[in-house]
């Protein structure tokens, strides 16, 4: 009888093992519900960065080449560049066999027309299975291909096709979208059959679609991430990829005004910014990029430095009062906003709230474009109407002294690098996400509620 038991316990040890690995083993099939506060009236991969809405647009548009985790240039559509003429001239090599969602083929004429549509200031032409690109600037590598506006896409009248993991089944602009798996995708189908999202929905809205298992992918603001853990939520957060900062309307007019703008920037407690108004959902900053993409932001300090800010402000005329203009939709940079404007007062200096456009000062929150550096540079001066910025080389340095001159501009007084976080059901598995909270959605299945 001893025996037997020790059989029976065998067996039903080996069937709940065999379970165990089939309920965890990875499967296709499934829909997969996310919510976003974004209303894209728009799926064109050139309106993508703007619209917030990059993750989307990498699902059904390629680009020819990819980041990894690194900000390190990978093969997209393109398996192999070189470059000519000073980095100015790009030869990229197109990926055979790659299809559109519709079955076409993917030809090197339509690359470039897609490149052109989205850079009108550069050459871009075809030459038989290669794409020949003519920067108006040199490049020290090809990383801008990468940023979602250079997605591919062949333009049909009024219809956009990708040849992405994913294709575009009902669109409603602004209200929902419906994603389907692409069979005959060339790095293999995906595990999910289709994607549904719904815009323009609150984070208390998104919350409760979790809360119910009507979603299972929302958006979490950096000020809640904290709170959404202490709740025991699953919660996942990328590096500090999101600049928020003060923006100037226009540069100074005199050396006082320039003078000022100091007093102003070393008013402020950056510090106390991030751990109550963002609950610690960002890193405080004095530079443009973040200390973990260039490792030298720690050169330019970001300690409020109130004594030496009423030194500067008391030996000058006071101007009239500035006006800060802040997202009326947006309860953190108001609250944000105001503590910036007590801090002003302390330091002498007067600043008046605002929701209009028309100010003197903007508070901005501004995704970085890029893991490469100096691709993310360039995207936040376009972002800010500054310069572009001049990197006379590919070294730390380069990228250092081209930060430099666009922060003595004294047109931006940059405040934190805050992080982007998503909160997950238990039935979501595989979920990565790299350093700049981009998706990778085709490894994502749905299983049961372990996750």
């Amino acid at each position: 009888m001893r025996r037997i038991g020790y059989l029976r316990l065998a067996v039903s040890s080996l069937v709940l093992a065999v379970t165990a690995s089939a309920a965890t083993r990875p499967h296709y099939g499934g829909t997969l519900r996310v919510e976003m506060r974004a209303a894209p009236a728009s799926l064109d991969p050139v309106q993508a960065e703007a619209s917030g809405t990059g993750n989307l647009s990498r699902l059904v548009f390629d680009t020819l080449v990819r980041l990894d985790d690194r900000g390190i240039v990978q093969p997209g559509l393109a398996t192999s560049w070189t470059a000519e003429s000073g980095n100015l001239r790009w030869h990229f090599v197109l990926r055979p066999g790659v299809t559109f969602q519709d079955g076409s083929t993917l030809t090197a004429e339509i690359a470039a027309a897609s490149l052109r549509a989205a850079n009108p200031q550069w050459k871009v032409f075809a030459s038989e299975d290669s794409v020949i690109v003519e920067f108006d600037l040199a490049m020290e590598s090809p990383a801008i291909l990468a940023l979602p506006r250079n997605g591919i896409a062949k333009r049909v009248g009024g219809t956009l096709v990708g040849t992405g993991p994913f294709a575009v089944g009902q669109w409603q602009p602004g209200k929902e979208l419906t994603l389907s798996a692409n069979n005959d995708y060339w790095d293999g189908r995906p595990f999910l059959d289709s994607i549904e999202v719904d815009f323009g929905k609150s984070f208390r809205d998104q919350m409760i679609a979790l809360d119910l298992g009507n979603a299972e992918v929302i958006e979490i603001p950096p000020e809640q991430a904290r709170h959404a853990l202490a709740e025991n939520r699953r919660v996942e957060s990328s590096a500090p990829v999101e600049l928020m900062a003060l923006e100037f309307s226009r540069a100074p007019g005199t050396e006082d005004e320039g003078q000022l703008r100091q007093a102003l920037g070393l008013s402020i407690d950056r510090n106390l910014l991030n751990n109550v108004m963002l609950q610690g959902g960002g890193e405080p900053t004095a530079s443009l990029l973040p200390e973990w993409m260039t490792g030298y932001a720690f050169l330019f300090p970001a300690s409020v430095d109130l004594p030496r800010a009423r030194q500067i402000t008391g030996s000058l005329r006071q101007p009239a009062p500035w006006t800060l203009a802040y997202d009326g939709s947006d309860p953190v940079s108001r609250v944000v906003a105001e503590r910036i404007a007590l801090n002003a007062r302390d330091a002498g200096l007067a600043i008046n709230l605002t929701t209009s456009s028309a100010a003197d000062i903007r508070l901005l929150r501004i995704p970085l474009a890029s893991l490469d550096a100096p691709v993310a540079l360039s995207g936040l001066a376009a972002a800010l109407g500054l310069p572009q910025p001049k990197i006379n080389g590919a070294g730390p340095e380069d990228l250092y002294t081209a930060e430099s001159a666009l922060l003595q501009s004294q047109r931006i007084i940059p405040l934190l690098h805050l992080r982007v976080s998503y909160g997950l059901s238990k039935s979501v598995h595989n979920w990565s996400s790299g350093p700049g909270g981009e998706w990778e959605l085709p490894q994502v299945w749905l299983g049961g509620s372990q996750p």
